[in-house]
């Protein structure tokens, strides 16, 4: 058996969750002993992970071009899975009509039209709602990706329920999948640093991501300066790939603020601190720095919009606020009560083994897998909808695509 992944970028695990979660999908299909490509038209970055070091086999590919057409005609995986609906609309067609036996999966990482639409409505200053998902071009173009693949993945429960009574998606296209983690021993905790060894707050995040910047300055104008008022010692370190020039004008060690750049290590970078904030204002999907405080005995602080998703019905590892100056008091106070502090890195063990785990989800996988790659001819026969738009995106996108690469070969 043979998965394709179709990636937006080559991973980066170290720069982002995203990586992180592709790297996740690659492991449980070699664990099925699954033959495993990885195909993107991106460049290298210095920082993308060496995916030939686990025997995975390296395509760069072209977007407009027939010759995508021949290399996935010759290759004919079971399964091709692509990065973010983006990478659908340009490869989608091209696999339906030469690998039609593909079964097409989508791993939408984070509903892009959920945290667009929570992201305008953040400008303009008002509470949004989930009617203006309706309005937004760019949901037209997610939900249509997700009605034309055989099966959707999604990392959050809450955007799952946003597909189906928003979007009116039938259950049976979408599949559960959050991060995967190995079960956490009663020990685990042990291995960390405790509660006097550790100091100062941290956040982390890449920078090209829009709510993390945007987290950053709320921290910077609204909360850090409440914090840094009644702990005048304490700092807050931010870490964070591509950090961009406006984003290192923010440094001031006079004020505790510091601008650390990327990471080398978020295992050595969350040991060190005692309390992660991550004050997310709009956004989507599961957010990996929460995950990774989690993993690594660190209480965090974090809004709704950050906790989304991540903790089911189970009492967050530390303490959820939506307003600056009750966001600074509750990080305060989970920074200064150690019996609070140790409470919360349980019980951020505790979200770990039941939100995330492993065998559990990896099982139901397969068996969503095995049952699609068994009745695929009757899966696709149910969903009309998907069918339709697969049709009508074949007869208008191909032939745009076309276009663009006679253009393209044109100006050669």
């Amino acid at each position: 058996m043979h998965v394709l992944f179709i990636g937006t970028v080559w991973p980066e695990p170290n720069s982002s969750a995203a990586g992180s979660r592709t790297l996740q999908l690659i492991e449980f299909f070699q664990s099925l002993n699954w033959t495993v490509s990885f195909a993107s038209s991106a460049s290298k970055s210095d920082f993308s992970f060496d995916l030939t070091g686990l025997n995975i086999t390296e395509y760069h590919i072209q977007l407009n071009s027939h010759s995508f057409d021949t290399f996935i005609g010759n290759l004919q995986p079971n399964i091709v899975v692509f990065d973010r609906f983006m990478i659908e609309e340009q490869y989608g067609w091209r696999v339906s009509e030469f690998s039609p036996n593909s079964l097409r999966v989508l791993d939408t990482i984070d509903l892009h039209c959920l945290r667009i639409a929570r992201q305008q409505a953040h400008k303009e200053k008002r509470e949004f709602n989930t009617s203006d998902l309706l309005e937004i071009d760019i949901s037209k173009r997610e939900i249509a990706s997700v009605f034309r693949c055989d099966c959707s993945l999604m990392i959050s429960k809450a955007e799952m329920e946003i597909l189906r009574n928003v979007f009116k998606v039938d259950a049976e296209l979408l599949f559960y999948l959050p991060f995967l983690i190995e079960e956490l021993p009663v020990n685990y905790l042990t291995q960390f640093s405790n509660y006097e060894q550790r100091m100062h707050f941290v956040t982390i995040g890449n920078f090209l991501h829009e709510p993390n910047w945007n987290s950053v300055l709320y921290l910077k104008e609204d909360i850090w300066p409440i914090i840094r008022q009644q702990l005048k010692d304490v700092e807050l370190h931010i870490y964070g790939a591509y950090p961009s020039a406006k984003v290192m004008q923010l440094h001031n060690e006079k004020e505790g603020f510091l601008i650390k750049g990327r990471a080398e290590d978020v295992k050595d970078v969350m040991m060190k601190a005692r309390v992660c904030l991550a004050p997310l204002r709009f956004g989507a999907g599961l957010k990996g720095k929460l995950l990774d405080a989690m993993l690594y005995g660190t209480p965090s602080v974090t809004t709704d919009i950050g906790a989304e998703g991540m903790c089911d019905d189970l009492n967050w590892n530390g303490y959820i606020s939506n307003q600056p100056n009750d966001f600074a008091q509750k990080a305060i106070q989970l920074y200064q009560n150690k019996h609070e502090w140790e409470l919360a890195q349980q019980q951020g063990v505790q979200i770990v083994n039941q939100v995330f785990n492993k065998k559990e989800h990896t099982t139901l996988w397969n068996e969503n897998i095995n049952f699609l790659l068994s009745n695929i001819v009757e899966h696709r026969r149910r969903n009309f909808i998907g069918s339709m738009l697969l049709h009508h995106t074949i007869s208008g996108t191909k032939y745009m695509s076309r276009w663009i690469e006679a253009k393209n070969n044109k100006g050669n």
